[in-house]
């Protein structure tokens, strides 16, 4: 391994001087960064020009010069052009919130009907080769790493299907190193034994590997940009291959090349301009619309939750309302996409904001490694057997809760509408 992708795995405090020499100089020294914006070694460079769009668009909008009579007006349109969504997503837009979701929740029961699908995640691996300040999974923090073997899969995929899910999204911390592709792959084939639906949330790849792991049974993969604005990115991604925003910026169109059914998008709010980080992830999942028809896209909208690092972070606050603006105005831009809200939230704006534009929401939800079981069982899982989670959750709900609540407030849960012949 060399030295770029050295990995310690251990509290800072204890590392040998050399690496402990070399992380502060990361943090305080720009120039002994790698240049974020240059592709290493084995990285595939596809000819796209959507990143310089939606750069673009992100670096010349100017929020401030949006008027009510600009909402009304984008309002009014039945269908919401890109200059309509830019007023909708403005400051000037918040005393029109209600009449923003009044629109939304028709449009949704319009493309969605009144069902909302249930997923849950599993974290199989927590092992990462980056340094990203505001992660709980990063490469220089105190945790307890820890990798499933293919039996602790199977174990942990056999308790989750056994409450009912279909839909199963497959996380892993981003270390090809620990988590290789075969590894990813391996776990997917195990997961096909059980469930309908796949997903996968892990770092970046090539083509043909996204190839390789459709071929094992995965359906779609989303992946979190964290912000689109490369010059705050490289502040908060200092070492890894994760540092290279233009790679992790085109992996859902390599992913879509390599055969994949579906692709989600996200930014995590709060780590910069929220304004400016919702309207570049719906001009990135609009312009790939536009190049691949037929590939099922969607977005995510979390929000920056506790972590280990988070007083280096200068988070700015993102509040329920600012959230509830960018999912209507995700909603009224993109009508065909769909819109999930994590666990992050409360469960009580979890339960409001699928009556108005979101179609997914996760349950039985644990960001920890290996614990499914004891969550789900109320097995006690001895110190050494579960690895630490990524972040704090919010909404806790066990699938069966999630389910009879949605039930309950007039919605029919889905977990599954798809079916390979």
């Amino acid at each position: 391994m060399n030295e770029e992708n050295q990995v310690y795995f251990i509290d800072s405090n204890e590392l040998p001087p050399e690496a402990l020499a070399k992380k502060h100089k990361l943090e305080q020294d720009p120039s002994s960064r790698t240049n974020h914006m240059e592709y290493m070694p084995g990285m595939e460079i596809i000819e796209s020009d959507i990143k310089d769009k939606v750069r673009s668009a992100m670096l010349s909008y100017d929020y401030e010069k949006y008027t009510p009579q600009d909402v009304e007006r984008a309002l009014s349109h039945e269908s919401c052009s890109v200059e309509d969504f830019k007023a909708l997503l403005s400051p000037a837009a918040a005393p029109f919130l209600e009449k923003m979701a009044r629109k939304a929740e028709e449009i949704t029961k319009n493309h969605f009907g009144n069902t909302v699908y249930i997923f849950t995640p599993i974290y199989i691996a927590n092992y990462c080769q980056n340094y990203c300040v505001y992660c709980g999974f990063n490469c220089y923090n105190n945790i307890k790493r820890k990798k499933l073997s293919f039996e602790e899969v199977e174990q942990e995929m056999k308790v989750i299907a056994d409450t009912g899910m279909e839909e199963i999204l497959i996380l892993t911390g981003e270390s090809r190193k620990y988590s290789d592709v075969n590894y990813i792959g391996e776990a997917v084939k195990i997961a096909k034994k059980y469930f309908r639906n796949i997903g996968i949330e892990i770092y970046p790849v090539n083509t043909d590997e996204y190839k390789y792991l459709h071929e094992c049974g995965v359906d779609y993969v989303t992946v979190f940009q964290e912000t689109y604005n490369p010059d705050k990115y490289e502040t908060l991604h200092l070492m890894g291959h994760k540092r290279v925003w233009p790679y992790r910026f085109d992996a859902q169109e390599r992913a879509i090349m390599g055969g994949m059914r579906g692709a989600g998008f996200s930014a995590l709010l709060g780590l910069d301009n929220f304004r400016h980080d919702a309207l570049a992830t719906a001009l990135h999942v609009y312009y790939i619309n536009r190049k691949y028809p037929h590939a099922e896209l969607s977005l995510s909208c979390p929000r920056l939750r506790p972590i280990v690092n988070n007083d280096k972070i200068n988070p700015k606050d993102v509040g329920e309302r600012e959230l509830c603006q960018v999912l209507c105005a995700y909603r009224i831009f993109l009508p065909f996409a769909g819109i999930t809200v994590s666990s992050r939230e409360s469960a009580e704006f979890r339960n409001g904001i699928t009556k108005i534009c979101a179609t997914k929401v996760s349950a039985g939800v644990s960001t920890g490694i290996g614990d499914h079981e004891e969550k789900y069982d109320g097995k006690e899982c001895g110190d050494d057997d579960a690895g630490d989670e990524q972040f704090e959750i919010n909404d806790g709900r066990s699938f069966d809760k999630m389910y009879k609540d949605m039930e309950n407030g007039g919605l029919q849960p889905v977990l599954n509408d798809y079916i390979y012949v």
